[in-house]
């Protein structure tokens, strides 16, 4: 199972992981707390993450680029 692209969507208490290989299927899906984010992705290789852009997500964007990481934030729109 290599995770290509990590899709992550953060929330005040829990927060989506959804994890996709190389042929876009998802490969892993789980709920987990904010804090344990950084831990879990530091874990994996280097892979593209995305979220969308709130003032936590920029906190965490630095941490998980400092992994290796390649963090992609969308519009909240």
């Amino acid at each position: 199972m290599t995770i290509m692209i990590l899709g992550i969507d953060l929330g005040k208490n829990s927060c989506s992981v959804a994890g996709l290989d190389a042929d876009g299927r998802v490969v892993l899906r789980r709920r987990m707390q904010p804090k344990t984010i950084v831990g879990f992705a530091s874990k994996l290789p280097p892979c593209t993450v995305a979220m969308e852009a709130s003032c936590g997500a920029h906190h965490l964007s630095r941490l998980l680029s400092n992994q290796g990481h390649e963090v992609r934030l969308m519009s909240p729109e």
